[in-house]
C-alpha cells in the first residue's frame, strides 16, 4: 500500500489549494482515506478530513464549511479542497489509510498561508 500526496503550496489568506492522494495497492472505494495535518512545532498530527467506504465524510471542527474532501474512483484518487485558507491552516499535510491493521502515510505536502 502507497499514498502520494501532493498539491501543497504557498497561498495568501483567503485562497484556495488542492491536495491531491494517489493511491496504490488498494482500492479507495473500499477503503477510508484520512488527510492529517502537524502544524509548525507540533508533534501530533491532526485529523483534517476523511471519507468512508460508504462516501461518508468528516471533517476536524477548524475546517468545516472550508474544506471539501472526494474521491475519483476510476483515478484511485483522493482530494481534499481548501477554500478560505487561514494562516493556522499553514502545516505539512498527510493523506493516511489504515489497512489489514497497518497505518499508511503519504510523504506529506507543505501548504503555507500567509497573512
Amino acid at each position: 500500500v502507497q499514498l502520494q500526496a501532493s498539491g501543497g503550496g504557498l497561498v495568501q489568506a483567503g485562497g484556495s489549494l488542492r491536495l491531491s492522494c494517489v493511491v496504490s495497492g488498494i482500492n479507495v472505494t473500499w477503503s477510508t482515506i484520512d488527510w492529517f495535518r502537524r502544524a509548525p512545532g507540533e508533534q501530533q498530527r491532526d485529523l483534517v478530513a476523511s471519507i468512508t467506504s460508504s462516501g461518508t465524510t468528516n471533517y476536524g471542527d477548524s475546517v468545516k464549511g472550508r474544506f471539501s474532501i472526494s474521491r475519483d474512483r476510476a483515478k484511485n484518487m483522493v482530494y481534499l479542497q481548501m477554500d478560505s485558507l487561514k494562516p493556522e491552516d499553514t502545516a505539512v499535510y498527510y493523506c493516511h489509510t489504515r489497512f489489514a491493521r497497518n497505518d499508511y502515510w503519504g510523504q506529506g505536502t507543505q501548504v503555507t498561508v500567509s497573512s
